[in-house]
């Protein structure tokens, strides 16, 4: 039963997309049976008006082939950073994406970094004994799609929720109004299948962390289950009180 049967009130939802072929259909199809508004921009071509989080009650922040650290290269990505910060200010619900994640780490007072290692391909995700309303949904261990070159540090007062063998911080969250995510269960399999085309020179052979191509491709049929995961974290995430202000 969706929140709408349930009678509960719709959400108006920005997602911040940074490149042309990331799909966003399980987004757009989770706002469309949930009865919510969402708002696709796109930072990188277009300014932020801060005046859009008059009426947003969740943020998300999606990946981006960029680093979150890179605002010297990057003329865009400064004012996203501020527009990020307001909303997380004015205590707007923030879900962080790869990219997204590690932005966030950054504004909360964490770091990101180059990774000694890039993930990629199909990796098992392990939560820890933290619990989550968010999470609270998921199976101990689950398999996502990986495709990261960067970390960062956890952020003062934010709780790790989940890691991978090869990267520690995969999870967490900072108060009740900041999810964020190392892993990608947002990516649809017409959008692996351009990754693996588009940066083809990311897949190096024999490196433990990063998966080949044909086997990514073979694991693709996860995306469903990965679809309803990312569903069940949006709503619960959805459904959490909001915070308290002083």
């Amino acid at each position: 039963m969706s929140r709408k049967q349930k009678g509960r009130l719709p959400m108006n939802v920005i997602l911040l997309k940074h490149f042309d072929f990331d799909d966003p259909a399980v987004f757009t199809g989770w706002a469309e049976s949930e009865g919510h508004r969402l708002t696709i921009l796109n930072p990188t071509q277009q300014p932020l008006d801060p005046l859009l989080l008059d009426d947003t009650d969740l943020l998300i922040i999606g990946g981006s082939p960029t680093s979150a650290y890179e605002e010297d290269q990057y003329p865009w990505l400064a004012p996203e950073k501020a527009f990020v910060k307001q909303a997380i200010d004015r205590e707007i619900k923030v879900f962080g994406i790869c990219f997204g994640a590690q932005m966030l780490a950054e504004l909360l007072g964490g770091r990101a970094y180059p990774h000694s290692l890039k993930e990629i391909g199909w990796h098992t995700i392990h939560r820890n004994n933290e619990a989550h309303p968010a999470l609270a949904a998921l199976p101990d261990s689950f398999r996502s799609l990986q495709w990261h070159g960067d970390t960062f540090d956890l952020p003062p007062g934010a709780t790790l929720l989940a890691g991978s063998e090869y990267c520690a911080n995969q999870a967490y969250a900072w108060g009740e109004h900041v999810l964020a995510v190392q892993f990608h269960l947002e990516t649809s399999s017409p959008c692996i299948n351009t990754m693996l085309d588009v940066w083809e020179s990311d897949l190096k052979p024999d490196t433990p962390s990063i998966q080949r191509s044909a086997d990514i491709v073979q694991e693709s049929e996860r995306t469903v289950e990965s679809f309803a995961m990312l569903r069940g974290i949006l709503n619960a995430f959805a459904d959490m009180s909001p915070v308290q202000k002083v």
